[in-house]
């Protein structure tokens, strides 16, 4: 019997409540299943992601593989179908999918991801390449990021006139801007929607390796705010030098503009801090730390927004 990690156990229920719990239960038993459908036994203990089961397995003739299985989500609909465009390139390689259950069978990558990486710079030259690696025409039927536009903005809109906060005018005008410049027309590229350092995986077949993509259609620029908000920041000492640095790296290795980069990485840290007031952080939802990141967060904002 497999054996579901505590920690996937807890946030789960904690996340999604009963039916959290009633997924979770049968989680041994669907996994049991497709082992069995995939000719695959199990090679290790379960881990698991935000929202899913991760079983490394061994396939017929012993080639290594792993099983991932996810918590039916919108936002993991796509993510076979960013898999099966890439075909391996720059990311990792579907064998099988079973899109009713949420469930893949994935090429194996190793266990140590770009985030354990110490040098900033090597980990946005590493994230830039992949970026540039993964950007290929998207195929018919993925979400387009440009159809969330609207939705941006009053949220935006919102946020800013109810929630208590110390975002100057000058960072909400920026960001209100750059939906309006950027987000409502954007390329017909595969953007993977969620490329921070974690998500990309060391490997032998290539250098890194993607994983967990979103799957939708955009400017891959996007991709860029998820890099340069990652608490790496948290602790420099000149949070605009910094931060201005992390796009001029990534920038150059991903082969983008840097403004463009920049106004994105605004969104993305301006979005983040609203967000954070809301409903917290997944690392944190109260107390000291949430007061910590959301001033983070702030200050993140603030430096990425033109003087």
């Amino acid at each position: 019997m497999i054996t579901v990690p505590a920690g996937l156990h807890r946030t789960t229920v904690d996340r999604e409540g009963a039916p959290g719990a009633a997924w979770i239960a049968e989680l041994p038993g669907l996994a049991a299943e497709l082992l069995d459908r995939w000719n695959c036994v199990p090679d290790g203990a379960a881990t698991h992601g935000g929202v899913g089961l991760i079983l490394p397995v061994r396939r017929a003739a012993g080639r290594a593989a792993v099983l991932k299985v996810s918590f039916p989500h919108p936002g993991n609909v796509h993510e076979p179908d960013a898999f099966a465009v890439w075909a391996g390139r720059g990311a990792v390689r579907l064998y099988e999918r079973d899109d009713e259950r949420f469930a893949m069978l994935l090429e194996r990558a190793g266990p140590t991801t770009l985030a354990e990486v110490r040098d900033g710079d090597e980990v946005l030259t590493a994230a830039g390449r992949l970026s540039r690696r993964l950007a290929v025409p998207a195929p018919p039927g993925l979400p387009r990021l440009s159809e969330r536009a609207e939705e941006w903005e009053a949220r935006l809109r919102i946020d800013a006139a109810s929630l208590p906060h110390d975002l100057s005018a000058r960072a909400v005008d920026a960001v209100l801007a750059t939906v309006r410049d950027l987000a409502r027309v954007q390329p017909e590229v595969l953007v993977h929607g969620d490329l921070h350092p974690r998500n990309i995986l060391r490997a032998e077949r290539e250098p890194w390796l993607a994983v967990d993509p979103k799957g939708c259609v955009g400017d891959r620029a996007h991709d860029a705010g998820t890099l340069v908000d990652a608490t790496s920041l948290l602790n420099a000492t000149d949070v605009r030098r910094a931060v201005l640095h992390a796009l001029d790296v990534f920038s150059e290795a991903a082969g983008l503009d840097r403004e463009r980069t920049r106004r994105w990485a605004q969104l993305h840290a301006v979005q983040a801090a609203f967000r954070g007031r809301r409903h917290g952080f997944r690392r944190v939802r109260g107390g000291p730390e949430l007061a910590r990141l959301t001033r983070y967060a702030d200050g993140l904002a603030e430096a990425l927004t033109p003087v």
